[in-house]
């Protein structure tokens, strides 16, 4: 089996995971129901302790998952699924319960966020967002990056003359983002590893629907490296 196969094999078995597990938040009526961790699988950890269902997550805080495990939370108007061995944080906010940057040191995370500039600090570069939806995957030497819908500003740390800024509607423009790669540090990438479900789902925790919402059928979005 090649590595495109085995990441989209890892990426059908993640959704199909959370899927599930948030359909069932959403039955127990977390429909816009605010703050706090919706979802822990396997080793979830706040701050080196253990996670969990409903405990806040503030300014300031670190969240790991180990192997096999995954989980989803809500910051003020903010959502979040974490897959596994991923670590992120949330260094700073206007406040205990609003954030105002996304700090991903390496794994998995998609994201929807309200109004309003923000940031997200990866690997190689550093991202301006407002009111977006969006997947970053941090892994070795390259970061993956998708803005499912919204606009942003990418700025590579060590190339910041080859910032772009992208609006999307429908993951229109993903890019690998690759220090060095003789055909430039932002190169365009397909789809991978996240679903409009899943943007659907983490939408419906705080109260709203993605700006591509028909009500029709949610499928996979597939694609490799």
């Amino acid at each position: 089996m090649n590595r495109r196969q085995v990441l989209r094999r890892i990426g059908v078995a993640s959704i199909g995971m959370a899927m599930l597990k948030l359909h069932e938040a959403l039955a127990a009526g977390r429909f816009g129901k605010g703050a706090g961790v919706v979802r822990v699988r396997g080793d979830v950890r706040i701050n080196g302790r253990p996670a969990q269902v409903d405990q806040l997550i503030r300014t300031g805080d670190r969240i790991e998952t180990g192997k096999a495990s995954e989980t989803v939370y809500v910051v003020g108007r903010d959502a979040f699924l974490q897959r596994e061995s991923t670590q992120v944080s949330f260094p700073e906010g206007d406040g205990e319960f609003l954030i105002r940057t996304l700090r991903v040191v390496t794994g998995r995370i998609l994201s929807v966020f309200d109004k309003g500039d923000k940031r997200l600090e990866i690997p190689h570069a550093t991202i301006g967002i407002r009111g977006t939806g969006g997947y970053v995957w941090a892994e070795g030497g390259t970061t993956y990056f998708c803005l499912c819908y919204g606009v942003a500003d990418i700025e590579p740390d060590l190339a910041p003359e080859q910032g772009v800024t992208i609006e999307t509607q429908h993951h229109d423009s993903p890019f690998w983002i690759t220090p060095g790669h003789p055909e430039g540090i932002l190169r365009r990438a397909p789809v991978i590893d996240h679903s409009d479900a899943e943007l659907t789902l983490l939408e419906n925790l705080v109260g709203r629907w993605p700006p591509f919402y028909i009500g029709s059928g949610d499928g996979i979005i597939g694609g490799g490296y």
